[in-house]
């Protein structure tokens, strides 16, 4: 059965990282990042996130002197899942769009798959998904940036959840790799 894996940036205050520093040197993401998709079999998304990530991936991977090349072609190659309820979506290659019920549908997917499934934003996506209790495996990349609003992906939570820390490692750019998996429940 497969494991639903969230890789993210968030801010120090959970929220999305837009205006953190994109000046510092990305590769230690990179390499994790490369590490965590060699097990992966699908990668999931929202319409909104889906409509620039893929697009933005196929180029990268068609770019053999892009550092991050490597990561592209597998998210390029993976299958896709970009769950929406719009009725018009680009063809994107290797990609279907699921249209039904979001836990149904994931459940689904992890019943049927033996690698790992990851899930890459947005913001709004992931909420519903932290909020079903969907997520096996949180990776996130915590920007050394508090932004005191926004989003974040634990909004929709009607109650804590409480997550058992894996791995804190943090990295040469500012930026604290944590890894967290949900705590067992009594």
């Amino acid at each position: 059965m497969g494991r639903l894996k969230l890789q993210m940036q968030v801010t120090l205050d959970g929220m999305n990282p837009e205006g953190a520093n994109t000046e510092v040197s990305m590769d230690e993401v990179r390499d994790y990042s490369l590490e965590l998709l060699k097990d992966a079999e699908t990668i999931i998304l929202g319409s909104k996130t889906a409509a620039e990530f893929i697009p933005s991936w196929d180029r990268t991977a068609e770019k053999p002197d892009d550092s991050w090349h490597e990561v592209g072609k597998l998210i390029s190659n993976a299958r896709k899942v970009v769950f929406s309820q719009a009725a018009d979506l680009p063809d994107w290659k290797n990609t279907i769009v699921e249209r039904g019920d979001l836990a149904e549908s994931v459940e689904r997917l992890k019943r049927g798959t033996q690698g790992d499934i990851i899930v890459y934003g947005g913001i709004s996506f992931v909420a519903v998904l932290v909020s079903l209790h969907l997520i096996d495996e949180f990776h996130l990349f915590v920007n050394p940036v508090a932004r005191g609003n926004g989003r974040s992906i634990f909004t929709a939570l009607a109650t804590p959840q409480r997550l058992d820390l894996q791995k804190a490692q943090a990295l040469g750019n500012g930026i604290v790799l944590l890894h967290y998996v949900p705590a067992s429940r009594p």
